[in-house]
């Protein structure tokens, strides 16, 4: 059954306790035995035991009987055949609220997020109110824990308002909570603001995360400039769009000693200046929507409105290209870019429709398929879901299966087959175009913090 806002059933204490616990039971306490443990940081998977307590991972590998003692009965599972892999950091996820209720809300996406395997959910700035003060990150933060699922970070506003005219209080955002710093799909004003956004997130060593996009070259465009577009009368986005203020940034950069993370690369072209200025020693790192992965523009073919996004995809070559720049290390993160409509906003016309892919529930099945079609190397796909991004932004102690860390995990039926659209919790958004798949490697359970959060056997 579709899952809505109103049959969630998602309790509203924070410190809900999942199925299963009794009153006055330590229900962070977990053994999962016997699984086929997948750590980013290992070079081939191991059979193993993992000990949840505390909200941490206490223990890996093989556990002695005095250690577990405490755990009980109900809380010992056999994961015989299954996997067990940290929860994937997504870190560029659109949730709606506050601002856009209509079309999602923190509820229903963290809801849909633990069950695809992400734990760990970074907002980004462009909410109503703009998330450019700590108390619309707070705000956030809130609504997350009521809904009790996965954990929600912010990314501030680096302009207020997001208007590119005016510098928000950056450091002041950075020490209420939110991990980076980004102005979204807004451009600024000016390069020299640029410039001093660069130079004040240098002084307090902020992390930076921008999309370069040259509004003038993109301006109404819907699809990439090319052969297709052209054949079908949309207006197209040229790879200048992206390249031309990719240039621009990095020139800065060789002045400016700042951290920036290229949020989203779309073309072979970037990839290439990524790999110079990284080559230089400049302090960027960059990632890729999963849809960039599999899609070109050769799927806007049949002007599938849900194939609509921006950055527009690309061609063959482009994807090719994304590819290696993963394999390469040039690109260190795959996102889920996920942001979900309301079905009106995907019935008109391709280009007057809003862009945007429904991309939670098929991040973690499109990522594995990248393995299971020999594409990527799982420790690379493994890692730019989980420990890079946790790095890259701050998060300590995640996206690790290590004693010590969060105890955010995932686990995995590597071998059930199944479709997004039937999935328990799924976006409220549907707005995918990859409903009918058929995909590998269903998320059975999913725990945040040591916390049970989803279960497939409560829908079997």
């Amino acid at each position: 059954m579709k899952q809505t806002p109103a049959n969630l059933g998602i309790d509203q204490d924070p410190v809900r306790h999942p199925e299963g616990c009794r009153p006055g039971m330590d229900c962070d306490t977990w053994l999962i035995e016997n699984a086929t443990l997948i750590n980013p940081n290992d070079d081939k998977p191991r059979n193993g035991s993992v000990l949840l307590a505390d909200g941490k991972i206490q223990a890996v590998g093989e556990i002695n009987d005095h250690d577990c003692a405490a755990v009980p009965p109900e809380h010992r599972l056999d994961a015989e055949g299954l996997w067990l892999m940290p929860g994937i950091v997504d870190s560029w996820a659109r949730l709606r609220e506050p601002g856009l209720e209509h079309k999602a809300n923190i509820a229903t996406e963290s809801a849909a997020a633990v069950c695809g395997g992400i734990t760990t959910l970074c907002m980004p700035p462009d909410t109503d109110p703009i998330l450019d003060t700590v108390a619309v990150a707070r705000f956030i933060k809130r609504r997350a824990q009521l809904a009790g699922r996965a954990r929600v970070v912010c990314i501030g506003a680096m302009t207020q308002q997001l208007d590119g005219e005016l510098l928000s209080e950056m450091a002041a955002l950075a020490e209420g909570g939110c991990v980076a710093i980004s102005n979204a799909q807004t451009p600024f004003a000016n390069l020299n603001l640029l410039r001093r956004a660069l130079a004040y997130a240098a002084t307090f060593d902020l992390q930076l995360v921008l999309e370069p996009t040259d509004p003038s070259l993109s301006a109404r465009g819907c699809a990439h400039e090319g052969m297709v577009a052209t054949r079908l009368g949309l207006p197209g986005i040229p790879v200048s769009a992206e390249t031309a203020p990719l240039a621009q940034l990095i020139a800065l950069l060789q002045e400016v000693d700042a951290r920036v993370h290229i949020n989203q690369v779309s073309s072979a072209a970037a990839v290439d200046m990524l790999r110079h200025a990284q080559n230089q020693g400049l302090k960027i790192t960059a990632g890729v929507s999963i849809h960039h992965l599999w899609l070109t523009d050769m799927d806007t073919d049949a002007l599938n409105p849900n194939t609509h996004v921006i950055p527009p995809l690309r061609t063959e070559r482009d994807r090719a290209a994304l590819r290696q720049g993963l394999a390469d290390g040039v690109l260190s993160v795959i996102i889920s870019d996920h942001q979900p409509h309301e079905p009106d906003a995907k019935l008109a016309p391709f280009a007057a429709t809003e862009p945007g892919i429904s991309g939670l529930n098929s991040l973690l099945p499109l990522a594995f398929k990248l393995v299971e079609d020999k594409i990527l190397p799982q420790s690379t796909v493994l890692k730019a879901l989980t420990t890079t991004p946790a790095n890259i932004f701050g998060l300590d102690k995640t996206g690790r299966l290590e004693p010590g860390c969060r105890a955010d995990l995932t686990l995995i039926d590597p071998d059930a087959m199944y479709q997004i659209s039937e999935m328990p919790y799924f976006s409220a958004g549907e707005n995918s175009p990859f409903l009918g798949w058929d995909f590998a490697h269903r998320v059975e359970k999913t725990w945040v913090s040591g916390r049970l959060v989803f279960n497939q056997a409560d829908f079997d």
